[in-house]
This record gives structure tokens, sequence and C-alpha cells, in this order.
């Protein structure tokens, strides 16, 4: 009896439809895999703050950890909304005082251009006719709502039943070798989700502090607001870099009018800082400890965005490692992993070990799921 061998062009082929057909299923089902996705990254994020407790700290209690993790978590995003809307009311009430300045660099601008008479604000924000907005945008705020209530259902489900995690393993994988190679692939991939998170913030702190200073130096208000927000905005690969670019600039031209040199002297010196922490530091962090392709993370950045939006952005690299890492597992999808990671190896352990404190190993090693049932 003769069997039939697929040759390597028809396995190919296959892959590509499948990455299509998965494509299709993530873009049509983006309304129900969002929420669930982004409360698995949160859940992955108080974990680790859980493990760094229980590494960090001495004689920290185990059980204390997770609950202390939530309440860790709660009280920072509590207090980056309170930044933001503190800070944002008191923005808003300068901004209206920014009107006649604004007019001015209208009028300046409109002159470079040759035309004699410039539109005011007023009459640009009646041609913009923001009326007509108003439904989409409180559509928008209105999904939104919805959506983060349906993370915080999502995550408390996934903290409560995350200690049935062990014997689910157990009962899916009774053999060593098939339960390790699970275990491994999982600790692996919450790994590479703690690295994101660590490299992220010490590259965003570094950003809004040096961007701070610069800011403060200049004279610039809400220097500090500023700051916070190009912090946020690091979150996002390569977009959150061009926001924090160019807006302190363009509100040094409101609030300076007649001056050019803040404007110039923040273009400047943000696009330096940009450009070291973006192209010299990033990369390196990224390649030691994530091991993907800097071409990869800006590649991601545009297919998850196109699939689901700014979620998308903001989760593309840590959802590009775990792919890369699933995809590593099967002989026929292999060689797309070989493709996405930075040294040809995807399943290399680059990145235990690293972040705070090699919380990534220690946690990982502490909290293996028994195998001793079921061979």
């Amino acid at each position: 009896m003769t069997t039939f061998t697929p040759s390597i062009t028809s396995r190919n082929a296959v892959v590509f439809l499948a990455v299509v057909a998965a494509g299709a299923a993530l873009y049509y089902m983006r309304g129900i895999l969002t929420p669930l996705v982004l409360a698995i990254f949160l859940a992955v994020m108080i974990d680790s703050f859980a493990r760094v407790l229980t590494v960090r700290v001495p004689r920290f209690p185990e059980k204390l950890a997770l609950p202390t993790a939530i309440v860790l978590s709660l009280l920072l995003f509590g207090g980056s909304v309170w930044i933001v809307v503190e800070n944002g009311a008191g923005f808003v009430g300068q901004a209206k005082a920014y009107a006649p300045r604004l007019n001015e660099v209208i009028a300046k601008i409109a002159g470079l251009f040759g035309i004699r008479v410039a539109p005011t604000l007023d009459d640009l924000i009646a041609q913009l006719n923001p009326q007509q907005y108003v439904g989409a945008i409180a559509g928008s705020l209105q999904n939104f709502a919805s959506n983060a209530v349906l993370v915080l259902i999502y995550l408390g489900f996934i903290i409560a039943s995350r200690r049935g995690f062990s014997r689910k393993i157990v009962a899916l994988f009774p053999h060593h070798a098939e339960r390790d190679q699970s275990v491994a692939l999982f600790q692996r991939i919450r790994n590479g989700v703690e690295q994101y998170l660590w490299i992220q913030t010490v590259t965003g702190l570094m950003i809004a502090v040096a961007a701070w200073a610069v800011m403060a130096l200049v004279g610039l208000d809400n220097a500090f607001f500023w700051a916070f927000l190009i912090f946020i905005a690091a979150y996002i690969p390569i977009i959150g870099g061009a926001i924090g670019c160019i807006l302190p600039p363009l509100f040094a031209l409101v609030q300076f009018p007649h001056s050019l040199l803040p404007a110039l002297i923040l273009a400047g010196s943000l696009q330096v800082i940009f450009f070291v922490v973006g192209n010299v530091v990033l990369p390196r962090m990224q390649g030691d400890s994530l091991n993907m392709d800097p071409t990869v993370v800006l590649l991601s950045l545009a297919v998850w965005g196109a699939l689901w939006g700014g979620i998308g952005m903001f989760l593309s690299t840590p959802l590009t490692v775990a792919l890369m890492l699933i995809l590593a597992q099967f002989d026929g999808t292999r060689w797309i992993a070989i493709l996405l990671s930075e040294d040809g190896d995807p399943t290399s352990e680059r990145a235990t070990g690293h972040g705070p404190a090699g919380v990534a190993k220690q946690g990982s090693a502490r909290k293996k799921p028994s195998s001793r049932k079921g061979t």
C-alpha cells in the first residue's frame, strides 16, 4: 500500500491558506476576541506583579501576593485616570486662552502660502462642523465603556479559574514529555509578555523623563501632563513616538507665537531622544530578550492594527511573540517562526531570566504544575 506524502509546495500552500483564513476569522470576531485577549494580557501583568512581590520582597506572604497585585494594578490604573482627568481639565481651560495666539500662528502659516485673508480658528471649526461627529464620538465612548466592563468581567473569571489550570494541564497531557513541553511553551509565552511590559515600561520612562526635562527647560505649559501622555503612548510602537515628537512642538508654537526657537528646540531634542531610545536602546533590549526581528515589530504593528485597531497596536508585540512560539512547535509552520525570530532560533530561552530581577525564571520554577499523576 502506497502512502501519499504531500510536497513542500502543497504544504506551504495549505499553511498560507490557513493564515489567510485565520486572519479573516480574527478580523470578523474582533468584537469578541479583543476584550478576551486584553483580559488575558492584564491577568499576565497581575500575575507578574504577584511573582515580583514573592521573589523580591523578603518574607512576603505568598497568599497575599495576588490580592496585593490586584490592588496595586487598580491603584495604578486609577492614578493614571486621575492624572488624565485632573490635568486634562486644566489643559482644556488653557486651550481656550490660546485661541488668539493660534489665530496669529494660522495667519503666519497662511502668509507663507500667499493667502492674503487668513481664516480664523472659529472659521476652521465652522467648516469642520464638529456637530456631525458628536454621534460617532458618543458611540465610540459607549463602545469603550461596554468593552471595559467586559474586560473586567473576563479578568475576574480568569483570575478566579487560574488555580484549576495545573489540573487541566495534567488531564490534557497525561504523559510527562508532552506535559513538560506544553508547560515550557506556556512559560515562554508568559515570559515574552512580561518582557514586553518590562521593556516598554523602562524605555517609556526614559523617554518621558528626558522629554519632561526638555519641556520644563523650555517652559512649555503642562510639561508633566505631556510627559505622562508620552509615557502612555510609548506602549504603542512607532505611533507613540510619532505622537510624542509632533504634538509638544506644535503647542509650543501656540504658546510662543512670537518665537520659533522653543518649538525648534523641542522638535530637535525630542527627535534625538526618540531616535536614541527607539533605534539604539529598544532594538537591543527587544533583540536580547524577546528574540524578535525589528522589522517584524513594525510589520506586526501594521497587521494587528489593521485587524484589531488600537488594541491590536497595543498588543502587537506580545501577540506576535506568542504566535512565533506556537508556530515553532509544528514542522509545517516552523519556517514562519524562524523568519519572525531575531537569531533564527524561535525556541531559544533568551527571554528567561531577564526583565524585573529574573522573575520569569524563578517564578516559573516555583509554580510548575505537578507531574506525578497520570503516567
